[in-house]
């Protein structure tokens, strides 16, 4: 009926005014905030104005509305009439103003009363409350005082708004003990309900002991404190307090039950969700869209496919919201096909692509690795629907480009931002990294140190990753002075990237201190220096750092792995036999670790164990490609190449697809054994069979197979067919086969070619004197050495080591001090025996001046 009232103004001729303000007070108890402007318009046509009861009404719809030219106009037509006096008019007045953003026309109307009361001053507080001015809150509040005006409930609620957005907490604990020694605290619900929220910024306990200490609840208390311990990461509190609640019989809402969901979604608690999506039904919220989007988002997380699909297929209406959170469901399961299937299905029932919806196919391109042609449909798609000044959705479209190869897309996205955010930039930054194109992303750094936006954590941490090798030893300072100088926060993750940088770069007495003098390392920490130690062929430093270690952390897979790289270097099959024995007493392989598997399959391959390599291998509860290349490149170490031919064929019934790797241990296994001809075809097969495009290592391999064959016309014949310029190692086995085969001609040329991509590797100029030596060109063998240290070259020692009682012992090659010590002085000659008498002679005219002397005495 009032609706009909409302429509029938229109052909009304309205002269009473006070049928006219009674109209708008129904309106208003009906909550149509339009219905009330549309009168107030008739009213102006009429030159009626409202009464002072009315007008606060209007006020607050052109609040509501945003209609700021409508509340403009209120003020002009009752400046000049009594109502401007009115307190009540001159609040609501305020109350616009404020709500619309304009602080300043708020405080001219506030300044301009004579008298004000307490309900004025705390409409002028809230409107800076509201509008994120704290501090001229705060001090507006100290003027209640001057006029003898004692603070409200309201007031105090809008002083502890703005003492926690500041984090006053000092200031908000005196407002509490105002509170209650004026007996305030036990007069208002809201007033307890924003203590909690205070405290909820500083210590959840004290906000438990708030709620606790209120004699009056109701619904909003009781969810303020759930949102509490929600907020503060309290998931379990937070349903027990939901529990508590419903045992009291407290009323519960929809803010009850979406704060408990979520609570669940964090935890993953799937039982007690289910019980929640249960009670949403009890309480009449199972059509809810924002309950329903809300528990699409617990499904996915708790990875119950079945559930969502169940819930969103129940739901009578689909907004483009629950398709939205069914896709990021899908995704989330890992149901990239269906997420495909239901996205088709959006379109054809006429939803709309949203931002939203952009931002999950972004992810699912990303997920599931799509073609370029793909993300540029989606690319597209932003630019028809104006997105492109969403920044989500850009920096989502940059790192999709990035992971497709597709730099140049990225940057021209990026470029094309007025004000990249931090964001922006790391991702930028990191996109080139990844692509390899390290100098561009130092360019890209020292651009954003130009910028507004100022690198943080994770931008240095992306930058750090530039630092790959000693050329950029000076970049990765720069960062690390960065990070000081700016007050950057050195936590464990930053500590263990520069960690990673120096060593990465050659520096390892800075990485080493700066490892020590972390104070909070994780196994992270240990597992980065220990991995870096094995990757630079520093086994006996890794495994003097794993003894440390295992004092002060437990060791985890990650670590036992690249400890296992380290027995392997060392040849310490006890050791690695001793790492297997604490893994299964630390049952790794419980749910069974297939790259543990792997690594100790390696291990005792490579130390010359196949037995036990083979044991593990059968006893595999599955297998990968990987596997199958440990154990083939074990059988052609060990020269049992019939072996690894064999597990070769095997596992190409087994269906298994070969890679690179595959073929290139196969390959040096026909290389170590000489089988040539069986070499060859393979590395045939690898090319027509297989479409796999040889990389260096496998020309090099190749060359090496021939080579040591005594082939060496073909040798050179491969290289010379090589689709790509050949690098240091195709060369470097080239010139292996001049010594082999006594040719010093050949061996000149390759050196020249060597010292051209390479020209401060002492090793090349070794390899050649050998040459010169194995020939019997002496001379030419102390001109090499003459050059040598021309150029201020010299050859790194070769050590070895031993791994005895928890220390590693370490013997380098030219070390005469070892000649002394009469105990190692006997185990080398005896050593050295036993290798003669199993008919290993040793090759001294490869050994020259200093060294054959050595060598000499040792014999």
């Amino acid at each position: 009926m009032l609706y009909n009232i409302c429509a029938s103004i229109n052909n009304f001729s309205i002269t009473d005014t006070n049928h006219l303000n009674s109209l708008i007070q129904h309106q208003a108890n009906c909550k149509n905030d339009k219905a009330i402007l549309h009168t107030f318009s008739k009213m102006e046509d009429s030159h009626i104005l409202p009464n002072s009861k009315t007008l606060p009404l209007i006020l607050k719809a052109c609040s509501k509305l945003h209609d700021v030219e409508s509340g403009k106009r209120i003020h002009h037509l009752i400046k000049n009439t009594d109502l401007i006096d009115d307190v009540r008019v001159k609040s609501s007045l305020v109350d616009f103003y404020g709500k619309c953003g304009f602080l300043d026309d708020a405080r001219q109307v506030f300044d301009e009363m004579c008298e004000r009361d307490v309900v004025l001053w705390n409409v002028m507080i809230n409107c800076y409350v509201g509008c994120r001015c704290y501090e001229e809150g705060l001090c507006l509040f100290r003027g209640i005082w001057s006029e003898n005006l004692k603070p409200t409930s309201v007031t105090m609620v809008a002083l502890l708004v703005a003492c926690g957005e500041l984090f006053e907490l000092r200031l908000g604990k005196e407002v509490h003990g105002y509170c209650l020694r004026s007996g305030l605290f036990d007069s208002s619900f809201h007033l307890g309900t924003a203590l909690i929220g205070f405290y909820a910024k500083f210590d959840v306990g004290a906000s438990r002991v708030v709620f606790d200490s209120m004699g009056l609840k109701n619904v909003v208390s009781w969810n303020a404190m759930i949102n509490a311990y929600f907020g503060a990461g309290y998931q379990f509190e937070a349903l027990s307090l939901l529990v508590e609640m419903l045992l009291k019989e407290a009323e519960c809402d929809k803010v009850t039950l979406l704060t408990a969901i979520k609570a669940c979604s964090e935890i993953e608690y799937l039982g007690f969700g289910k019980q929640l999506h249960q009670l949403t039904i009890k309480f009449g919220y199972a059509h809810d869209p924002y309950i329903t989007n809300t528990l699409l988002s617990f499904y996915s997380k708790t990875q119950s496919s079945v559930s969502s699909t169940k819930l969103f297929e129940s739901a009578p209406v689909h907004d483009t919201a629950m398709w939205n959170s069914m896709l990021s469901a899908c995704l989330d399961c890992g149901s990239h096909a269906e997420a495909c299937r239901l996205f088709s299905r959006m379109l054809s029932e006429g939803f709309q692509v949203t931002e939203a919806t952009l931002t999950v196919l972004l992810s699912l391109c990303s997920e599931i690795g799509s073609e370029s042609k793909v993300v540029k449909s989606l690319h597209a798609k932003i630019i028809k629907r104006r997105f492109y000044d969403n920044s989500v959705i850009l920096d989502a479209l940059m790192r999709n480009y990035s992971e497709i190869g597709c730099i140049q897309e990225a940057l021209l996205i990026f470029d094309k931002l007025h004000t990249p955010d931090i964001i922006s930039w790391n991702i930028i930054i990191s996109a080139l990294v990844d692509n390899r194109l390290m100098n561009r992303a130092w360019n890209y750094f020292k651009k954003m140190l130009h910028s507004e936006i100022k690198p943080n954590a994770h931008t240095v941490l992306a930058a750090l990753s530039i630092c790959k090798d000693a050329s950029f030893l000076n970049v990765g300072r720069s960062l690390h002075a960065y990070v000081l100088k700016h007050g950057i926060r050195l936590d464990v993750e930053l500590n263990t990237a520069l960690v990673e940088m120096y060593m990465n770069c050659g520096d390892e007495a800075t990485a080493r201190n700066l490892f020590e003098k972390c104070s909070n390392k994780d196994i992270v920490s240990w597992n980065c220096l220990i991995a870096n130690y094995v990757r630079n062929n520093l086994a006996h430093k890794a495994l003097v750092l794993f003894s440390q270690m295992i004092l002060e952390v437990e060791p985890n897979s990650v670590t036992v792995i690249n400890i296992l790289s380290s027995c392997t270097d060392i040849a310490s099959l006890p050791l690695g036999q001793c790492l297997h024995a604490y893994t299964i007493r630390k049952n790794y392989f419980g749910g069974f670790n297939l790259s543990l598997a792997n690594a100790l399959l390696s291990m005792y391959a490579r130390c010359g164990s196949m037995k036990n390599a083979e044991t593990i291998f059968e006893t595999m509860q599955r297998r990968n490609i990987s596997s199958w290349n440990a154990l083939i490149a074990g059988y052609g170490l060990n020269g049992q190449v019939n072996e690894a031919l064999q597990s070769f064929s095997v596992m190409l019934k087994e269906g298994f697809k070969p890679n690179g790797r595959s073929f290139l241990s196969i390959l040096a296994a026909c290389s170590h054994s000489g089988t040539v001809e069986k070499g060859l075809d393979l590395f045939k097969s690898m090319i027509y069979d297989f479409r796999i495009t040889p990389m260096l290592v496998h020309y090099g391999c190749i060359v090496d197979l021939l080579g040591r064959a005594g082939y060496v016309d073909e040798a050179k014949t491969i290289i010379r067919s090589m689709p790509f310029e050949p690098d240091a190692s195709v060369w470097r086995a080239l010139l292996s086969t001049c010594r082999d085969n006594t040719d010093p001609s050949l061996g000149i040329t390759v050196f020249q070619r060597l010292v051209e991509i390479e020209p401060e590797n002492p090793g090349n100029y070794i390899m050649l004197s050998n040459i010169y030596a194995t020939a019997g060109l002496w001379s030419k063998v102390e001109n090499l050495r003459t050059r040598l240290k021309e150029k201020g070259l010299s050859k790194n020692p070769g050590m070895s080591w031993i791994f005895v009682r928890n220390q590693v012992h370490c013997f380098i090659a030219g070390d005469q001090s070892l000649l002394e010590d009469g105990e190692v002085h006997t185990t080398l000659k005896s050593l050295l025996s036993v290798l003669k008498d199993d008919g290993y002679i040793p090759n001294l005219p490869c050994v020259v001046d200093d060294e054959l002397e050595i060598s000499v005495q040792l014999l």
